[in-house]
């Protein structure tokens, strides 16, 4: 047999950042189990405020927060002697869910500081899970976002996710998906991350080797067993039938290779299973990074901190042939137009991306591909919250938990009111936002932020 051709084009995305930062894995802000002795936040009501509830605009209502959780929403609500934030002008929408992220560093603490209350990570050291799990059942004051983990990915030795010098346990076969995804479990992952990059029948794909498809199979299947979702790393068109037919239950990217055919359209949707699509990292690694224009927003420049403005403004990130960005709008618009579900993640901190802001040009990069604002607003709500089983999060509801955004503006017609945040609320507790106002091109900025 002949030796496959030489490899073709750069490849760094789905989780490049991973190793540039790896030594600061458990770098947190206070975790969130120190929090929990000391209660709940006070009760409050912000009243007149436009609601995006997570699936309905409410055009003015009044919503009452205690103990942590929304306790009521209504057209008019009696305050009890609670404190009154003043809504008018203003819209409040649910904490918003990032559905595609990679964590360590001040990760949760840079995601909160842009009204990203939770974020759903697809690959990192489960060591930093299980530091910060605790607080995610809690509804105690945190200067930080929740965090759920599918930990360490599924890949073979030397394979996507080997890269980065963590110590990764890697599989090569079917018959060990089953012992491998147990010890997942068993180490606390939330669902099974796979990656599944075989090389094209041209013989082109990235430069290292990948779980071949009864493997792929067999994980999935082995996930299912023990009650967790599987959901799939692809950057190719026919990767991804390949992993839906095999029963995945999500693509974490859209593919932009190839524009998305009625039958693979059909299998997803038959299938029940949601795209992820980190337009935002697909840009970035096609040529079309907007990191530079987001740091310069003036919504968002004072809050960025050294390491966010880092990740956005990184040398040119090298060019990945298979991500063209106007073919994964173009999924993106065909997908949601079938029915499926396309939630909002951002792939952070890749190169041109960084956590927390990032998650606002997705929104309006969905918009773009075809989405309605609303629509959008759900991809980062309600949709990542019911598709990964985050039962009190992202809505305003009676007994939801109290993670809240009120941003001046109307983003429900105008998706970049997001970005104008009033006021940030983490499990009922008003969070103080870390306003960098020194010049954040110097190392200063780093020693002398302010609440």
């Amino acid at each position: 047999m002949s030796a496959a051709p030489a490899f073709r084009w750069s490849w760094l995305a789905g989780g490049a950042a991973v190793a540039l930062l790896a030594a600061f894995f458990l770098v947190l802000p206070e975790p969130g189990t120190r929090a929990a002795r000391v209660g709940t936040a006070p009760g409050f009501l912000i009243r007149g405020a436009r609601v995006f509830d997570g699936k309905r605009v409410w055009p003015s209502a009044d919503v009452v927060v205690r103990a942590g959780r929304v306790e009521a929403i209504a057209v008019h609500l009696d305050a009890v002697n609670l404190p009154v934030v003043d809504g008018s002008g203003d819209t409040l929408l649910p904490g918003l869910i990032d559905a595609h992220v990679h964590a360590y560093g001040q990760a949760l603490a840079d995601a909160i500081n842009f009204g990203v209350t939770t974020e759903l990570d697809m690959f990192t050291d489960p060591a930093l899970l299980r530091e910060v799990a605790p607080a995610r059942s809690s509804l105690a004051p945190v200067a930080h976002a929740d965090l759920f983990s599918a930990g360490w990915l599924a890949t073979v030795p030397g394979g996507h996710g080997t890269e980065y010098g963590l110590p990764v346990p890697t599989l090569s076969n079917p018959a060990a998906a089953d012992p491998w995804v147990a010890a997942r479990i068993a180490e606390g992952s939330d669902w099974i991350k796979i990656v599944y990059e075989p090389r094209g029948s041209d013989g082109t794909g990235p430069p290292f080797p990948s779980l071949d498809a009864p493997t792929v199979t067999a994980l999935i299947e082995a996930a299912h067993r023990r009650g967790r979702m599987a959901v799939v790393h692809i950057s190719r068109r026919e990767a991804a039938r390949t992993v839906i037919l095999a029963g995945a239950d999500a693509l974490v990217h859209v593919f932009a290779d190839q524009p998305v055919d009625a039958a693979l359209i059909e299998s997803i949707r038959s299938r029940h299973a949601f795209v992820v699509a980190t337009l935002s990292v697909i840009d970035a690694f096609g040529g079309e990074p907007h990191g530079a224009a987001i740091a310069v927003d003036p919504d968002i420049a004072p809050y960025l901190s050294p390491e966010q403005r880092a990740s956005l403004l990184p040398s040119r990130p090298p060019r990945i042939p298979v991500y063209l960005p106007a073919i994964g709008r173009q999924n993106v618009a065909a997908l949601h137009a079938a029915g499926i579900d396309v939630l909002a993640g951002t792939d952070a901190p890749n190169p041109g991306t960084a956590h927390g802001v990032s998650l606002h040009d997705e929104l309006a990069l969905l918009v773009a591909a075809g989405l309605a604002p609303r629509e959008a607003l759900a991809a980062a709500t309600f949709l990542p919250a019911v598709r990964f089983g985050l039962a009190d999060r992202g809505r305003i509801a009676p007994g939801a938990r109290a993670d809240l955004i009120l941003v001046h503006g109307d983003p429900t017609t105008d998706i970049r009111a997001t970005r104008a945040i009033v006021r940030i609320w983490k499990n009922g507790a008003a969070v103080a936002r870390r306003r960098y106002a020194c010049d954040q091109t110097s190392p200063e900025c780093d020693r002398n932020p302010s609440p």
